[in-house]
């Protein structure tokens, strides 16, 4: 059985807030384990967050949707956007090795991503960024 959402955002902070309760919904209505559920917040929020804070050049209102899907033991996740062209797969890892008060800030969201998501793919569609991840369903 599949089961999907689509959500539109505005480019706004608040947005998140209202992504998370439909997602919990999402997860509940797909019984969802609390590990899945978490995963999918986390990398939802960090990509929803990174593209309302660096992907506009102005301060027009632009949407983002967010298209989730369950199906055959797999959530999938598609985030679309208007901004400027930015792929987060090019994002060099992170040295974790140096003290966290000297390591340059940012690029922990996407390495937390790539580690809780278990696909990610992206590509450029026109002038839309187009992001999608997947996450096994059928694991605790």
């Amino acid at each position: 059985m599949s089961k999907q959402i689509y959500i539109e955002l505005k480019n706004d902070l608040s947005e998140i807030n209202r992504l998370s309760t439909k997602l919990n919904d999402f997860a509940e209505a797909n019984n969802l384990s609390p590990k899945i559920l978490f995963a999918l917040n986390l990398s939802l929020e960090e990509v929803i967050t990174n593209v309302i804070s660096y992907g506009f050049e102005d301060d027009k209102e632009h949407q983002i949707l967010v298209h989730i899907n369950s199906i055959e033991g797999e959530i999938s996740v598609e985030i679309e956007d208007d901004g400027k062209p930015f792929n987060p797969l090019q994002v060099d890892e992170p040295d974790l090795t140096i003290p966290l008060e000297e390591r340059p800030i940012g690029g922990l969201g996407i390495h937390l991503i790539r580690n809780y998501m278990d696909d990610l793919e992206y590509k450029r569609d026109g002038y839309r960024n187009i992001l999608k991840m997947k996450k096994k369903s059928n694991t605790n």
